[in-house]
């Protein structure tokens, strides 16, 4: 199985296109050559995560359907060192499917086939909102660094997908405001996309799960019955206050 990387410019993003099917491989290459990106094609999974760990690309290109392991596993196992934007590539059109991606970590999901500009722009995209810029409000022990992309609560990392840490500021932005789930799919993704709604129900989970691994009762999402979720700060009944941290401001909490 091969393996191999553009030489190029070491200032241009990297993207990791794994895929085995060797004609949508090189279309895809290609196209984003053309687009002057650099490019590293592995073709198996396990490659990829080493890949993935070893050059740190800025965005995934992951086929779902790989000759030794499944793409949803893959994606998990990169998520345990990185946050790198991940877009699934697969002939899989069903909802659950999708969602099954996003629970996995990716933060978009295309399908198979699509036109090598639809896929550009996805890529663009992503990479736009690995680097949004925002004011980091913040709760008690929470940090969230907009120049790594990266937070931390009571000093230990909690390791958000991009997704992840877009909903959490999101959230954090309008403490005590109802968003519903489309409102927060716009803020989430810039870019128009087919998702269903219900998506968000697996991000805010997986959030909810890596807050309390850290702080035992850090419910700050809470959900809204047939609207959405909102923050709230407070946990266990005991209002958190509200800091400053670094490369961020300090805010009041609005309605």
């Amino acid at each position: 199985m091969a393996s191999h990387s553009t030489e190029s410019s070491a200032e241009r993003p990297l993207i990791l296109v794994v895929e085995d099917e060797l004609k949508i491989a090189r279309v895809v290459i290609d196209y984003l050559r053309t687009a002057e990106f650099r490019t590293h094609w592995d073709q198996l999974g396990r490659d990829a995560i080493g890949t993935a760990r070893m050059k740190q690309p800025s965005l995934v290109l992951l086929d779902l359907n790989l000759p030794d392991m499944d793409g949803l596993s893959v994606c998990r196992q990169m998520r345990q060192f990185t946050t790198t934007p991940i877009i699934m590539l697969t002939a899989r059109i069903e909802e659950i499917d999708r969602v099954m991606g996003l629970d996995a970590g990716a933060d978009d999901y295309v399908c198979k086939p699509f036109s090598p500009s639809e896929l550009l722009a996805r890529i663009r995209a992503s990479l736009r909102r690995a680097h949004w810029p925002a004011d980091e409000p913040i709760i008690s022990g929470l940090v969230m660094d907009e120049s790594r992309f990266a937070a931390s609560l009571d000093g230990q990392p909690l390791r958000l997908t991009p997704v992840e840490f877009r909903l959490l500021n999101t959230l954090l932005r309008s403490p005590r405001r109802v968003f519903t789930r489309n409102q927060l799919l716009d803020r989430i993704y810039d870019d128009a996309r087919d998702v269903a709604d219900r998506a968000i129900d697996g991000h805010v989970r997986n959030l909810r799960i890596k807050l309390r691994s850290v702080r035992t009762g850090a419910d700050f999402i809470h959900s809204i019955y047939g609207i959405g979720y909102k923050f709230e700060l407070k946990a266990s009944g005991t209002a958190e206050s509200v800091t400053a941290g670094p490369l961020s401001s300090a805010y009041s909490p609005m309605d």
